[in-house]
């Protein structure tokens, strides 16, 4: 569509108008899209807020990615130079090239951010740059989200028919006001990239919690483009200084000193057994706890699993810290939280860090790692030999095994069907010397959940995909367990059992900031020296690695940011996570909401676990986030100055 061209300030302003509206509307399908996880806290939402909260950082986006737009538009040259067809194909070009992108960008992350819990930021790129089957999932989710797609093409057609031509014609007044207009436009670019005129710095991600009143929601305000443009090469970790180092050392240490025999009340055989315990993880991809019917009296998706928590130790508040599988690897094999941005693909992952594995290999173990997916996927391969696994058995090894069916068992887009690989996995086991530690990271209740072709009419599942690939991970499991309760090592081995990080799900209770970090933790020893039961205490991703070896006696002092269970009250048991610029901090019935610089909420879990009411607003005592502020001051030193592991110079600090 033709239109006649506009004094290139105006011109400017119709064009930026639309960007904004385009936005807008962008955010509207944000909300409509996780309306089950918003609604119930909608009323509470202050809608002038949000909408300002919205305009603030949609300006920003809008002025990172059209300061070279608004240069061209602006700068008076010479009027032939702007008057020519190819300066006038260029500027309209990138206008809608550059929007184009930051609009679609918005609009894919209204599907991928519903398995995240955030928007996206540029760790994404690192994350799955070495995934080779990102196309299959690409076009599946283009399938399943055609609304999507054709609301993409519509903001490409508003963006190409809707763009004002800028009048090329320059008198020497014109090219005083263009001066002049640059000058301005550029100010106000540079003031809406701060924020205002009263922000002392950009606005970063963590300003969007001042808008809304949980941190689930903070994704509303936000937009992907600048969370994307806002983290590419920024430094992920900074001290705090909260403390003094000497106040620091005495509120908080990650340092735990290992143990050379039972404690003289202790209940656990395990740790005066002469023949070594093997250790078994198993980290199932999306098991939420919702999906469970052990914590729902039995309406769930995992029969079995419901059998094996009954004669298992079984944590019912536990809690996963964070929310992707690359979050997960840290906090249950090495005990490092997940804070700002997953350890694996921060500057730091080259820190050198211990593990369960480092660990239990000074104590004679051999240590393997199973992952069925491509050997690069995800990172796993990389950080599992870093952290002192001996072996990594992938799809590459599995394919080498004539006993199963290479790949004619790969699911067409993650990995090796779980139940033949469990299968491989029991089978692998039986020939390594004990004891062993192996872990195994399974894939198929991954999205886009798929299940094998012979079972579709097995498992149905219910209201939601992922429930059928659930009940076919736990039947894969039940299989699992068969095969290895006729070897000769199954009795005296210790299986722990979690989950790396919560899915989509239905209850609203698993819908708020902190049921999103919902997981199952069990512990179950076929021999029965590990006492049964359920325990109350408040557990996370990262307690596991202090409790396996306290339960195995390693006798070596060594680094972990979560704390032994089973040498630990339960009333001195915490867990602590990182959402959208926010540390929640459980004890007890209490849950925190601290920012970084403050605490900015305050729940009572136990009458309130729909998180509706914070009681800051009502409580003029601010509670003692001491502990919290410790535990992050520790973390980020310790990531920066490379203090992650043991040494003669570090135990005493």
């Amino acid at each position: 569509m033709k239109s006649r061209p506009l004094h290139p300030l105006l011109a400017l302003l119709c064009n930026i108008a639309l960007l904004y509206v385009l936005y807008f509307a962008c955010r509207v399908v944000y909300i409509f899209e996780f309306w089950d996880i918003l609604s119930s806290n909608w009323n509470q939402i202050d809608t002038w807020q949000l909408l300002w909260g919205g305009f603030r950082f949609d300006t920003a986006a809008i002025c990172y990615t059209n300061i070279p737009y608004m240069l061209m538009v602006l700068i008076p040259l010479s009027p032939r130079l702007r008057d020519s067809r190819g300066w006038r194909v260029a500027t309209r070009l990138l206008y809608v090239v550059i929007n184009t992108l930051a609009l679609w960008t918005n609009l894919f992350d209204t599907v991928y951010s519903r398995y995240t819990g955030r928007r996206t930021t540029s760790s994404f790129l690192s994350e799955f740059a070495d995934e080779g089957n990102l196309g299959n999932i690409f076009f599946t989710e283009l399938l399943n989200h055609w609304y999507l797609v054709f609301i993409g093409i519509v903001f490409l057609v508003a963006l190409v028919v809707f763009h004002r031509t800028p009048n090329p014609e320059y008198t020497r007044r014109h090219r005083l006001q263009g001066t002049l207009c640059t000058l301005v436009v550029f100010f106000l670019a540079v003031t809406g990239i701060r924020g205002g005129l009263s922000y002392h710095r950009p606005l970063s991600l963590a300003d969007a919690n001042g808008y809304v009143n949980q941190a689930k929601e903070a994704n509303m305000v936000l937009n992907t483009p600048f969370t994307l443009i806002r983290t590419i090469g920024k430094t992920t970790f900074t001290d705090p200084q909260y403390f003094t180092q000497e106040k620091l050392n005495s509120l908080y240490t990650p340092i735990h000193i290992g143990k050379t025999a039972a404690p003289a009340n202790s209940q656990f055989s395990i740790l005066n057994s002469q023949l070594k315990k093997n250790l078994v993880i198993l980290i199932l991809e999306s098991f939420g706890e919702e999906y469970w019917g052990f914590y729902h009296n039995g309406k769930g998706y995992t029969p079995f699993l419901d059998s094996l928590a009954s004669q298992s130790l079984t944590f019912t508040r536990s809690y996963a810290n964070g929310r992707k599988s690359i979050d997960a690897l840290p906090s249950i094999l090495s005990s490092i939280p997940m804070f700002v941005e997953p350890f694996i693909l921060t500057r730091y992952s080259n820190n050198e860090v211990s593990s369960i594995a480092s660990c239990l290999r000074h104590m004679g173990y051999r240590t393997t790692f199973f992952h069925g997916a491509d050997n690069a996927s995800m990172g796993f391969r990389s950080y599992a030999l870093a952290t002192g696994f001996q072996d990594y058995y992938g799809m590459d090894e599995y394919c080498l095994d004539n006993r199963f069916g290479g790949q004619d068992d790969f699911d067409g887009y993650w990995a090796i069907w779980d139940e033949e690989f469990m299968q491989y996995f029991a089978l692998m086991l039986d020939t390594l010397p004990q004891p062993f530690m192996a872990t195994l990271f399974t894939a198929t209740s991954h999205h886009p959940f798929n299940i094998p072709t012979r079972y579709q009419d097995t498992f149905r599942g219910g209201n939601l995909p992922v429930y059928r690939t659930i009940e076919y991970t736990d039947y894969a499991l039940r299989q699992f367990f068969r095969t290895a309760s006729q070897m000769p090592w199954y009795d005296n081995t210790l299986f722990v059992i979690t989950a790396d990080h919560t899915n989509v799900g239905e209850q609203e209770e698993y819908k708020t900031d902190l049921g999103l970090f919902r997981v199952p933790i069990l512990f179950f020893d076929p021999s029965g020296q590990l006492p049964r039961g359920i325990s109350q205490a408040v557990a996370q991703q990262t307690d596991i690695m202090p409790t396996v070896l306290g339960i195995l006696g390693y006798p070596q002092p060594y680094l972990a940011y979560g704390i032994d269970l089973l040498a630990t009250p339960p009333q001195q048991t915490w867990a602590v996570s990182y959402t959208n610029g926010i540390y929640q901090y459980v004890v007890g019935d209490t849950l925190l909401h601290f920012d970084g610089q403050k605490v900015i909420g305050l729940y009572n879990l136990a009458t309130d676990p729909l998180l509706k009411h914070n009681l800051l607003t009502s409580n003029n005592t601010l509670p003692d986030c001491r502990h919290l502020q410790a535990l992050i001051q520790s973390y980020m030193q310790r990531m920066i100055n490379n203090q992650l592991v043991i040494t003669s110079n570090t135990r005493n600090n």
